[in-house]
């Protein structure tokens, strides 16, 4: 499947607000063999800015995958029809087709073409130290399902670039602490780290085996969470920068400090 010509224009939109939002620093990559198969990028999500830095990051390393997108974000007025004429994917996670959202991802991936990138997360960690969340088992469904090869991707520095703010704005007033934080980092230019790391081995796993997608998503969670270890290095607990507007009431069973690394907890 070729790359729409909207999409690669919108890229390189975004290779500009990215270069001037901050310092664009990417390790790893994709294997020559991959390239071309079906391939889901999973990487953690840290920030409204993050999806923008790993579009960026993707530029650098010649792929331009398509996202699994909530559908709001696909219902919005302008940004929606944008993004649907990209080839984006539709995911309602709290409705009853997300079933049908899983199958047109299969779908999608065993036509192969461009990677399909997706937060298994779902939402912006809420984790006091921005570590991954548990998270959910549908992106392990959808690799078991497809046969898709999952390269995990870890980000850190993008939650600086933009504030988590206002899920729902209502006025102005509600859209400052995106533009403020916003240019702040255009003044004090972060570092948006991200890395791809090695494809996750589930070729021992199965689709519909008991217990298999389950070893499958703690896999992918900890290969996201182990690339993210070097990039925060100096920041191993709680992240320097601290975003006001960010609530801290989730928690990571994932983070190399936790004695729940074992996926257990509750």
């Amino acid at each position: 499947m070729s790359t729409p010509l909207l999409w690669r224009a919108l890229i390189a939109v975004d290779r500009v607000v990215i270069g001037v939002t901050g310092r664009l620093e990417v390790t790893g990559d994709i294997p020559a063999s991959l390239r071309g198969r079906p391939l889901l990028l999973a990487s953690n999500h840290i920030g409204n800015v993050d999806p923008l830095v790993l579009v960026a990051a993707c530029r650098r390393i010649r792929v331009a995958p398509r996202f699994m997108l909530a559908g709001g974000l696909l219902d919005a007025p302008v940004l929606g029809p944008l993004l649907k004429r990209s080839g984006h994917l539709r995911v309602d996670r709290r409705s009853a087709n997300v079933g049908e959202a899983m199958q047109r991802s299969v779908d999608a991936l065993r036509r192969g073409g461009d990677p399909i990138a997706v937060y298994p997360e779902g939402r912006i960690s809420l984790d006091p130290g921005l570590w991954p969340e548990r998270a959910k088992t549908g992106v392990a469904r959808i690799a078991l399902t497809s046969g898709a090869v999952v390269v995990p991707v870890s980000q850190w520095g993008a939650h600086e670039a933009m504030y988590w703010g206002n899920l729902h704005p209502e006025g102005w007033r509600d859209l400052l602490p995106y533009a403020t934080s916003w240019w702040h980092s255009i003044r004090t230019r972060p570092a948006l780290k991200v890395h791809f790391g090695s494809p996750v081995d589930l070729s021992d796993l199965s689709d519909g085996r008991a217990g298999d997608a389950r070893r499958a998503h703690e896999r992918i969670m900890r290969a996201i969470t182990a690339g993210l270890v070097p990039l925060r290095a100096d920041e191993p607990d709680l992240p320097t920068f601290q975003d006001p507007t960010r609530p801290t009431t989730g928690s990571s069973p994932w983070r190399p400090t936790d004695d729940r690394q074992d996926g257990t907890s509750s």
